[in-house]
């Protein structure tokens, strides 16, 4: 099976803090700022699809599962 090609939401992320970062340093020529901008918009959509991917992959989960519910976590699994 082929890799996509679209970087995982976390590396998405992390460069689009690091380019608003660098955008409001007020250092970046108006060419500069719409190339930045330009790529900022792109990560955003990526981002945004990523998190719809991984809402669908939810609810197939739970559609596969019908007693499935949400329930809130509890990071002490040895208490039962």
């Amino acid at each position: 099976m082929a890799k996509s090609a679209t970087p995982p939401l976390e590396t998405s992320l992390d460069n689009l803090e690091a380019l608003v970062e660098r955008m409001e340093s007020g250092e970046l020529t108006l060419e500069e700022s719409l190339q930045a901008f330009e790529q900022g918009v792109r990560l955003s959509r990526q981002c945004q699809q990523a998190l719809q991917q991984a809402e669908q992959k939810v609810r197939i989960l739970l559609e596969q599962n019908n007693e499935a519910e949400p329930a809130p976590f509890s990071g002490d699994s040895d208490e039962q």
